[in-house]
C-alpha cells in the first residue's frame, strides 16, 4: 500500500530537512561517519551478491560437467564448457 502524506510532498520535504538539521546539531560528524559507513556496507553487500551469483554459476557448471564426464559424453562436456565461456 502506498504511503500517502496528506500534507503533500513539500511539507514532507520540510520535515525531512528539519530532522536532518536536528540530527546534525546533535550528532555532528558522527552522522557523516555513519552515512559513509552505510555506503561502504551497501557496496560490500552488492559485492557479496555478485560473488554469490558467480558461485552459483560455477556450481551449475560443475554439475553440468560431472554427469557427462561420468558418462564419457564429450559432446555435452564441450557444450557445457562453451556455454560457461560465453557467460564470462
Amino acid at each position: 500500500m502506498a504511503n500517502v502524506n496528506p500534507e503533500g510532498p513539500a511539507r514532507r520535504g520540510f520535515k525531512d530537512r528539519a530532522v536532518e538539521k536536528v540530527a546534525r546539531a546533535v550528532a555532528g560528524d558522527r552522522l557523516d561517519n555513519l552515512q559513509r559507513r552505510l555506503d561502504e556496507l551497501e557496496a560490500e553487500v552488492q559485492e557479496c551478491r555478485q560473488l554469490n551469483l558467480r558461485l552459483a554459476e560455477v556450481t551449475d557448471l560443475v554439475e553440468q560437467l560431472l554427469l557427462p564426464i561420468a558418462a564419457q559424453d564429450q559432446e555435452r562436456i564441450a557444450a557445457a564448457v562453451e556455454k560457461y565461456s560465453r557467460a564470462m
